[in-house]
């Protein structure tokens, strides 16, 4: 059974994404990346706020493969980014 602060976690999570969503629309600016990278910083900052004092709990420690996922995910789209900034030849 899930505990409160699970609870509490998924619920400022989806809170943080529907919101990404309302203000990303509003500005004209929602695009699948923008949504990726503003809701992998959602759940990094939902992860610091909602960390216990004490004990992790289980559930907890398997959030860090959420984490790696996300930050390779983000890795690569900076990437791409980054060659599609860089002239036809590469490096100069």
């Amino acid at each position: 059974m899930a505990t409160p602060r699970r609870w509490r976690f998924v619920h400022g999570q989806t809170a943080w994404m529907l919101a990404t969503v309302v203000v990303l629309a509003a500005l004209d600016a929602l695009t699948a990346r923008v949504f990726l990278v503003a809701s992998l910083v959602g759940f990094l900052v939902m992860m610091e706020f909602t960390a216990p004092f004490d004990v992790t709990p289980a559930w907890r420690r398997r959030l860090k493969w959420f984490v790696l996922f996300g930050l390779l995910v983000f890795a690569y789209l900076l990437g791409k980014r980054v060659l599609a900034l860089l002239p036809e030849g590469g490096f100069p």
